[in-house]
């Protein structure tokens, strides 16, 4: 829920969106992810498994993750690269990328 996700992020951590934010019953997170502050979001697979709508059912794979950038890009308003751009610079400040 959002309100946990808030919880976790006052704690000084970030959430990650996976293929779930792209199914249709998925309202509480997708309100997690429109809401969240941009700068604490990251994306992930998590493949094998749940992979995101249009290939949900089948066997996940990294290039499915483009799927939950532009469903987060979509609930936000923004295009697909702010999104892509704004979770990448937040990967790599988490994990002292630079």
């Amino acid at each position: 829920s959002l309100e946990m996700a808030e919880r976790f992020i006052e704690l000084g951590m970030m959430i990650s969106f996976s293929g779930v934010v792209t199914f249709k019953k998925a309202l509480d997170v997708q309100e997690a992810a429109q809401r969240l502050p941009l700068d604490k979001i990251l994306v992930e697979t998590d493949a094998p498994y749940l992979a995101p709508v249009p290939k949900r059912g089948r066997e996940n794979r990294t290039a499915y993750t483009r799927y939950v950038v532009d469903k987060i890009a979509e609930l936000r308003g923004l295009t697909s690269e702010e999104v892509a751009k704004a979770t990448s610079d937040n990967a790599k400040r988490l994990f002292n990328c630079d």
